[in-house]
Parts: C-alpha cells; sequence; structure tokens
C-alpha cells in the first residue's frame, strides 16, 4: 500500500467532487458537535489526528459496487444517513475506509451544518432542530482547558446574533485568500482594529495554513480490486471502536454484495417497521440481521464474516420481501399475545417463531383465524414460560441453540407449532420449560413493572383479549397502603410492613382493559366489582375467572374486601392459588 500526505483543502475539493466516497462499507456518522470541534482544534494545534486508509476503485469496477456521498448538512431527524452518489467524472474512485468519521466532520465544519435536537424540544417541531455551522473565535483568550482545548470553536445557529464580532465562520476559509485580503475581511467586515485585529489575524493565518498549506492528512491507498480482502481489510481497521458495531460491519459487507436494493435501507426500514408495532418496542438491525441467516437456512446463524458472503447475500437480497412479511408478522403476532418492549426479555426468542411462520409461508390470516387459536395459544404459553425462567433461557450458546429448534421446526412443523419436539430440545441442552417448586415461589415474588410480570399474567388468564391496551392493576389499591393510613385503619407496624411488601406481587395484581382500570382509579376490590357489573352472577363469574373468590380451606369463601383490613388474608389465601395454578402450568 503507498503512503501519501494531502491538505485538507484539497481532501474537501475531491469529497465535493465526488472523488472521495464512502463504500457501502461504511459507518454512520455518530459525531457530536463537540467532537467535531475537537477535531479542528487538534488540527490548529498540530497535533496528529491519525491516518487515513483509502481503497482505489479502478474505473471499469466503479459500476460494480454501491457508493455514498459524505454527510455535509447532517440533520439529526431528517437527514442523518448518507446519500447515494452517482459519480460522473468517468474516472476512478477513492473509497475511504478508515477515516469516514474525521473526514465527514471536516467536511461538515467546512462546507456544512449541523441540526441538533434542543433539550426539551419536540420531536416533530422544526424549530427544535436550528442548522448551525461553525465558527471560530478569533478574539478572546486562548484556551487552556484540562482537556488541552485551546482555541474556541464552536457551532452557532445560522440565524442566531453571534456573542460577538470575533467568530469566524469557518466555511468561509475555503475561499478566502491569505495575507492583505484577511485583514481586510476583519476589518470591513467585523470591525477589528488596533491589537485585537493583530491576534485576530494571527489565529485566522493559522487556520488558512492548517487548511491549504500543510498536509495534516496522512493516507494509505490499497489498490486491489478483490472485495473480500477490502473486507477484511475494513473490519480489522473498524472493529477496534467502540461506537462500530460488528453488525454494522456485516450490514455494510450485506450492502455491498446486493445487486438490486439497497441492503442499509431495507435493514433500516424494516427495523423502524417493527418498532412500530408495539408499544416500547426496540428491535434492532442486529436481529434482522440474524433472523436472515436463521429464516434462509443458513447453515450458522452467527455473525460471522463467511456467513454473509455472496451466495448467501444474494439468497437474502431473493427472499428479502419475504423474510420482512415473516418478522412483521411475527411481530404483529407477539404484540397481539400482550408482550410489548417491556415484557420482551430477549429478542431472540422470537426467531423460532418466525422460522415457524416463514417455514409454512403464513399470512396476516393466522393472527385471526379461529382455525389456528390452539396453534397461537401454544406458541404464547412457549414463549411466556421461556420468558420466565429467571436463570434465563436466550443466554450463552443461543446461535447452536436457535440452529437445533429450526431443525426441530423443519421436520415437525409443517401443519402446527411443534412444541413437545421443541421442549424436548431445549431440556436435552439443559433448558426446560419445566420449573421446579423452587423456582415456582420465586415468579409468585415477581413485582408491579417487572419484566417477567406480564408473561406470568397472560399465562395465568390466557382468555384475557391483550390485543387491547392491557393495564397491569393493583386488586387492592397501593394508594391506601401507606404507613400512615395503614395505622389510621387500626393496623399495627408488624403487619404493616407486611402489607406493604405484599402489595406489589402477583398476588396483589390482574390483567385489565385501559379503560376498566382508569375507572377503577383508587377503588377498594369489592366496591369497584359492585359498580362494574349489576348482577351477583357476573361478579362471582369474574372472580371465579381471575382467582378472586377462594376457599378458606373449610366451606367459606375467601373475597376481596372494601378496606385494607381484609387485604392480608385475601392476599395469603390467592398466593396459596396461584402457586397452585402455576404449577399445573409449568411444574
Amino acid at each position: 500500500m503507498a503512503f501519501n500526505e494531502t491538505t485538507v483543502a484539497d481532501a474537501i475539493q475531491s469529497i465535493s467532487r465526488s472523488e472521495y466516497v464512502l463504500p457501502a462499507i461504511q459507518r454512520e456518522f455518530v459525531w457530536g458537535p463537540d467532537r467535531i470541534c475537537q477535531l479542528f482544534d487538534s488540527l490548529m494545534q498540530d497535533f496528529p489526528v491519525g491516518q487515513l486508509l483509502f481503497w482505489k476503485i479502478n474505473k471499469e469496477k466503479t459500476s460494480h459496487y454501491r457508493f455514498y456521498r459524505f454527510m455535509r448538512n447532517y440533520h439529526a431527524r431528517d437527514a442523518f444517513r448518507c446519500v447515494e452518489a452517482e459519480p460522473d467524472h468517468g474516472g476512478p474512485l477513492i473509497g475511504v475506509l478508515d477515516g469516514q468519521q474525521r473526514l465527514t466532520a471536516l467536511n461538515i465544519g467546512l462546507r456544512g451544518s449541523m441540526a441538533i435536537k434542543k433539550p426539551y424540544g419536540r420531536w416533530s417541531s422544526d424549530d427544535s432542530f436550528p442548522k448551525q455551522t461553525l465558527h471560530l473565535d478569533l478574539t478572546s483568550p486562548l484556551g487552556d482547558e484540562a482537556d488541552g482545548t485551546v482555541y474556541n470553536f464552536k457551532f452557532f445557529a445560522v440565524k442566531s446574533d453571534l456573542p460577538h464580532s470575533g467568530w469566524f465562520p469557518v466555511a468561509k476559509i475555503m475561499t478566502l485568500k491569505a495575507g492583505p485580503a484577511m485583514v481586510t475581511w476583519l476589518r470591513t467586515e467585523r470591525g477589528i482594529e488596533g491589537d485585537e485585529l493583530e491576534q485576530a489575524y494571527e489565529r485566522l493565518d493559522r487556520l488558512h495554513r492548517v487548511v491549504h498549506v500543510e498536509k495534516p492528512l496522512a493516507y494509505f491507498t490499497e489498490t486491489s480490486q478483490d472485495l473480500d480482502r477490502v473486507l477484511q481489510i475494513f473490519i480489522r481497521v473498524n472493529s477496534k471502536g467502540m461506537v462500530l458495531s460488528y453488525s454494522d460491519l456485516l450490514l455494510s459487507i450485506a450492502t455491498a454484495q446486493w445487486a438490486e436494493r439497497d441492503a442499509r435501507d431495507a435493514v433500516h426500514n424494516l427495523v423502524d417497521n417493527l418498532n412500530e408495532v408495539g408499544p416500547g418496542y426496540s428491535f434492532s438491525k442486529d436481529f434482522v440481521l440474524k433472523a436472515g441467516l436463521m429464516l434462509l437456512d443458513i447453515k450458522s446463524v452467527g455473525f460471522k464474516v463467511e456467513n454473509f458472503g455472496r451466495e448467501n447475500m444474494a439468497l437474502m437480497e431473493s427472499e428479502w420481501d419475504r423474510i420482512r412479511d415473516a418478522l412483521l408478522l411475527t411481530v404483529k403476532l407477539v404484540a397481539g399475545m400482550g408482550f410489548d418492549g417491556n415484557a420482551i426479555r430477549a429478542d431472540s426468542a422470537l426467531l423460532p417463531i418466525a422460522y415457524y411462520i416463514f417455514h409454512r409461508k403464513l399470512g396476516s390470516k393466522y393472527l385471526s383465524s379461529t382455525m389456528d387459536s390452539g396453534d397461537r395459544a401454544a406458541i404464547k404459553g412457549w414463549l411466556a414460560r421461556s420468558y420466565l425462567k429467571a436463570s434465563g433461557i436466550w443466554g450463552s450458546g443461543l446461535d447452536v441453540m436457535l440452529t437445533a429448534l429450526r431443525e426441530q421446526i423443519k421436520k415437525h412443523g409443517e401443519t402446527q407449532f411443534p412444541l413437545p419436539e421443541i421442549e424436548r430440545e431445549m431440556a436435552r441442552r439443559g433448558r426446560s420449560l419445566v420449573f421446579s417448586d423452587e423456582e415456582i415461589e420465586e415468579l409468585l415474588e415477581i413485582g408491579y413493572g417487572e419484566k417477567r410480570l406480564l408473561p406470568l399474567l397472560t399465562l395465568l388468564y390466557p382468555f384475557i383479549d391483550t390485543r387491547h391496551h392491557i393495564h397491569v392493576d393493583h386488586i387492592y389499591p397501593r394508594s391506601h397502603f401507606t404507613r400512615a393510613k395503614l395505622r389510621k385503619a387500626g393496623i399495627n407496624q408488624e403487619e404493616a410492613e407486611k402489607m406493604m411488601e405484599c402489595i406489589d406481587r402477583v398476588a396483589n395484581l390482574q390483567l385489565l382493559d385501559g379503560l376498566p382500570n382508569q375507572e377503577k382509579s383508587a377503588a377498594f376490590p369489592e366496591s369497584w366489582l359492585k359498580g362494574a357489573f349489576s348482577t351477583k352472577i357476573q361478579r362471582q363469574a369474574y372472580m371465579d375467572r381471575h382467582d378472586l373468590r377462594l376457599s378458606d380451606g373449610h366451606e367459606g369463601w375467601i373475597r376481596p374486601g372494601d378496606d385494607a383490613t381484609s387485604f392480608q388474608d385475601f392476599y395469603d389465601a390467592r398466593y396459596e392459588r396461584l402457586k397452585q395454578r402455576i404449577k399445573e402450568l409449568v411444574g
């Protein structure tokens, strides 16, 4: 690889002419304004800013790959991804493999702008994203910051008033000539004179030399036209940083090898669509990429470079519509089962379901078909139990288990979700979904707000239509269980402490539609039941289905009451009832 140096101005001109481009194996721009200012300060202080790595793509090869323009005007909401480049100069291109962030920062500072959301601004408001350009303070004393910053660079909104006349718009240095022209500009445009003029000129001249004269950008150029070699180089020089994840690299590799579609856009759009399905969803490109490997029967679902080779990526591109539809249907299915973002402890658990849907070529009718209700119930119960294991089913050794479950679905999942075969395979690998007595006791200690609570309640009460907006409700309202209120109710301190420990646990919780829960508010359960159901038969039916009418162990019944004094007897009885029911379901 050949070694060379260049000026900042020449590099920026090459970017503006689309001679320097970003190959599809690119990182998204992640630097903020402070990092850009720090880079310019380093250049002004003659600090090294790291070597760059370029890839020279011969003219006859440029049409084989997809390239992107460098970011110029960054907008955190509307323009945060690079657009595709269409070079028309007919010559070779320089793809930047290492140094993408630094060159993008220079391009923004010397040619463009940044629009970052203001604190507390509304995401939907354009006013929350003021366009800002980079400036250099020419007249204030040089800094002596703890981080070594000397020159004060800062972004200011385009339409705002500058703090004082000594702030210089950095982009102006690209066209401003050295020497007398600088003095004239400082006098006529900023009104700077005397000693302040001399100081301002020194800093402006320093900026001009950094951009136009000195050659602070050192770079190596890789000339091989072998994409596999270039990918390996890219991975080695880019996999050390904290910001760049391995999935970023793999997505870049996929993008480089898809022929008709833009893999990056396809994956990002699918991630956005998945996260729009249910509240609190945060699916990632990692999930989508692993799903692609899983659904296409690629031997290994691990994040390895060899799994993203030409043949596999060609298959992924050709099957993309089916992959997308299967993932969307999967997420809609689990959303309809009541699993919100908080309840999905590990999104990998959805991959066997997605494979089953993909394998059977199921469509949207599956979500509501009466014929498939039993199948959906089996999936719901399996998913809930897998999330309830405190030890975590979806941890180490995940890739091996996913391929094993895929094999069971392929063999036995032609007409229904193969629950027995899947559970046997999981048990064989030390991930049994059978719960011991100790584990069942632990489930009953799950508290309000915990991730495993919703899966447990949906397992206990599968008849609840979780397609509606479901709330977790305190049967006895928490607001009545403060020390002061319990003392006023005549409950001694020891009993009060026990009640406050129990109030947020499973035996005092139920699932309610959002509106009934709001109507119930802080009402005690007996009063709420009388108001919600007009007849005794309706009330008893509701209590029986929700485990609210409980045997006292003799011939009587324990029902929820109308004050705090009845709480502990009810809680203890419901605890034992739920313990027995959970044991029947998962023991």
